[in-house]
């Protein structure tokens, strides 16, 4: 027994050393707002809601009361949904199409541990401002998301880091950790009831950490918030910049519609400022060396075609192109990843050095049946898409491993030989290569 053990641990350890070896190229594309049952429910071999092994709790009010069918949220009936559905998932394309947008829904911090409600996940429709719209899906099968699917490896137990929106998931993204705040009047504070419910909502948690949207101290930020003192301190902490940074590793982080916001010629609905983690710490301040590493889309495109591109990259698309519920579709955010897919493949010495992690920042308030795991008080959040396509990926393999976002870090660190991002032990995504 013993020696077959250490057999076993000798095999690891030679994958892991072939693995890094060959790794060169580590891509990650952060789209928004989606839930893995959103999206992917039926795909054969993952945990979906339309499974007999795979029961969920119906909707139920504030007070655990069952729905009996599903009011809608007034942009759900204005975008062409009926007033009420049954209390099941239902799907979305009967009423809309994949080229079109759904509306917004709610996805914040507090709100979103109300949803998921201890596991249950049964509030979805209770603590949204779309209600029934939160537990409806897509049929995305012909999609490039769904051929990847099954063409590499689908991971059907990947979280958001955090609970809550889009400007948290995405500092968990690069650092691991949520920004502390303190005592700060002019930021909304939530506050909470004995039982932890939302009383009023807010930006800073009761004691002070930055869990809701909040913009960066320096350019480029939303011209509406010119008072500094609403906007966040630059941060000092280490992030996954400053770890390749200081091992000599290449990265950058690419972002559509980033040189229009920074030189104030973009419409502000096109580039999210707070999709830009790096913006909010000092180290990445206009004028400093580490700006270098923040740039826009079209230097991707253009360094992979010279046989540039860094060996770390973070894309993120432009607003319309994102998936993100209330200003772009289905369809823009599955183009624009075949788009970057394709292009990585279309270059063979690229292609064969490169992992590419196709993911999502959060839920964005749409209902998912799997239990989040418990780590820490800050997350995981609900389950959410996660694509690993590479010569190196599983082929047609679902990975049923426990992972979130901090697990793409885990991935760069290992490769890199880094230290640590942050205290949450997460798993790597070794097990979705071969």
């Amino acid at each position: 027994m013993k020696n077959f053990i250490l057999f076993c641990l000798l095999c690891t350890l030679s994958f892991a050393d072939d693995a890094r070896s060959k790794i060169d190229h580590i891509i990650v594309v952060y789209l928004e707002n989606r839930s893995f049952d959103n999206l992917f429910r039926g795909f054969e071999g993952a945990d979906t809601s339309d499974k007999p092994f795979a029961p969920y709790a119906l909707q139920s009010d504030a007070n655990g009361s069952i729905y009996q069918r599903l009011l809608m949220g007034e942009e759900s009936v204005l975008a062409g949904f009926p007033r009420e559905v049954e209390n099941k998932p239902f799907l979305i394309d009967s009423y809309l199409s994949q080229n079109e947008i759904m509306p917004d829904l709610i996805h914040r911090f507090y709100q979103n541990q109300q949803q998921i409600n201890g596991g249950k996940n049964d509030r979805f429709v209770s603590d949204s401002n779309e209600k029934g719209l939160s537990i409806g899906y897509h049929d995305i099968r012909d999609s490039a998301l769904w051929q990847y699917a099954h063409e590499f490896t689908l991971c059907d137990r990947f979280f958001a880091a955090a609970f809550g929106g889009s400007f948290l998931n995405h500092q968990w993204l690069i650092a691991a950790q949520t920004p502390y705040v303190g005592v700060n009047p002019k930021i909304p504070r939530y506050e909470l009831d004995m039982a932890g419910k939302v009383v009023h909502d807010g930006i800073l948690t009761p004691d002070g950490y930055a869990v809701n949207t909040i913009q960066p101290y320096h350019p480029p930020y939303k011209a509406k918030y010119a008072d500094p003192g609403m906007r966040l301190q630059p941060l000092a902490y280490d992030t996954i910049g400053d770890r390749l940074s200081d091992a000599g590793v290449s990265w950058g982080w690419y972002s559509g519609g980033y040189d229009k916001a920074v030189e104030g010629r973009g419409k502000e609905v096109d580039y999210q400022y707070h999709h830009n983690p790096f913006l909010y710490f000092a180290r990445y301040a206009p004028g400093t060396e580490g700006r270098k590493h923040l740039k826009d889309e079209k230097d991707f495109f253009s360094e992979l075609k010279e046989g540039k591109l860094p060996h770390v990259v973070f894309f993120k698309p432009l607003a319309s192109d994102n998936q993100h519920p209330g200003y772009a579709s289905v369809k823009a955010a599955d183009e624009k990843v075949r788009e970057i897919v394709e292009s990585v493949r279309s270059k063979p010495d690229l292609w064969k050095k490169s992992v590419i992690i196709v993911t999502y920042d959060e839920n964005g308030g749409l209902w998912d049946h799997a239990a989040p795991p418990k780590a820490d008080r800050w997350g995981p959040g609900t389950r959410i898409p996660a694509l690993v396509i590479s010569p190196y990926a599983k082929k047609g393999f679902v990975d049923h491993t426990d992972y979130d976002t901090t697990s793409i870090l885990r991935l760069i660190e290992w490769r890199y030989a880094l230290e640590r991002v942050g205290e949450r032990r997460s798993n790597n995504l070794l097990n979705t290569l071969r």
